[in-house]
């Protein structure tokens, strides 16, 4: 038999590429930052080649390390694959798509109808989490993010560029619309509150600045939800005028459930990417789910009122 690698060091190796920090991989392995350290410094004398380019605290992969990662993961990944097929006891192909909790029903559930059209017997496992998740250790084989700099070892996909537009009900804007957005009362604007982790999505603020003006709604005066999937199903119901995400929205634009108030969009800081390990980029449901998600969605005709 060939001479291994030392494995526990492959592994400390992967879960510090992966996650771009030897503090990151202690906290994820269990152990401490030096165990980390040393267990890299033992893989580089096997190897006879530097992995890693320390700064401080930071570190980036060498040359050498980035021409090993993508065996290592994939190695890695079949190994914990293999054990998780022996405990739940089945050998069948599933397709695992890990994605944040807005894209689950508006983004990416219409899109696995049509993939399953193509592949009826597909075995789906889909997972609502936020970043950062273990590719890897968890077997994920498509991992959708907002932004492309979560995963920087992986093999990444530029899905889509969204933006915001402002919409509501048709019947909710009959009874409670203005001749302008800019007179529209503070209580009728859903605000999304993203959270803490991110800071390039756009507000009203920014809406009205787009549109060549200078309200800026004030969110305690207003509705506030904490996902953007909920402010296009809260302005579907009639709750109020929600800043709306295009690729969520488009559905119930197409079949009048929702009404663009005006042409006027912007687009969000960061793209909607796809990661997976090199070695399953080539897979036909990998693929193809990625060339639906990639898809853009028709551009809505706007309603005759503008916030001019």
């Amino acid at each position: 038999m060939e001479k291994l690698p030392p494995l526990n060091a492959m592994r400390a190796f992967e879960v510090a590429a992966r996650a771009g920090s030897f503090t990151l991989a202690a906290s994820e392995l269990g152990v401490s930052s030096a165990a980390v350290s040393q267990q890299i410094r033992n893989l580089e004398d096997w190897f006879g080649k530097q992995l890693f380019m320390r700064n401080g605290n930071r570190i980036a992969l060498t040359d050498a390390g980035h021409a090993i990662y993508p065996q290592t993961a994939h190695a890695l990944g079949e190994i914990a694959a293999v054990g998780r097929r022996m405990l739940e006891g089945g050998l069948r192909t599933r397709l695992v798509v890990s994605v944040p909790f807005s894209l689950a029903e508006l983004w990416l559930a219409p899109r696995l109808a049509v993939l399953l059209d193509g592949f009826p017997r597909m075995a789906i496992d889909v997972r609502v989490e936020d970043d950062p998740v273990d590719i890897v250790r968890q077997n994920i084989d498509l991992r959708i993010s907002y932004g492309d700099y979560h995963y920087p070892a992986l093999k990444m996909v530029r899905l889509v560029h969204d933006d915001v537009l402002p919409v509501a009900s048709p019947d909710y804007w009959q009874r409670h619309g203005a001749a302008d957005l800019a007179d529209v009362h503070e209580s009728q604007f859903i605000h999304t509150n993203w959270g803490p982790n991110y800071a390039s999505h756009p507000s009203w603020a920014d809406w009205f600045v787009a549109a060549g003006g200078s309200r800026a709604p004030d969110p305690s005066h207003g509705r506030r939800v904490g996902l953007s999937s909920l402010a296009i199903g809260a302005a579907r119901l009639g709750l109020g005028i929600a800043l709306g995400q295009r690729v969520m929205a488009s559905a119930d634009l197409e079949v009048g459930r929702l009404i663009a108030l005006s042409s006027v969009s912007v687009r969000l800081g960061q793209p909607y990417c796809a990661f997976m390990l090199p070695a399953k980029a080539e897979r036909a449901d990998i693929t193809g789910l990625v060339e639906l998600l990639g898809s853009n969605p028709g551009r809505p005709r706007a309603e005759p009122t503008e916030p001019r």
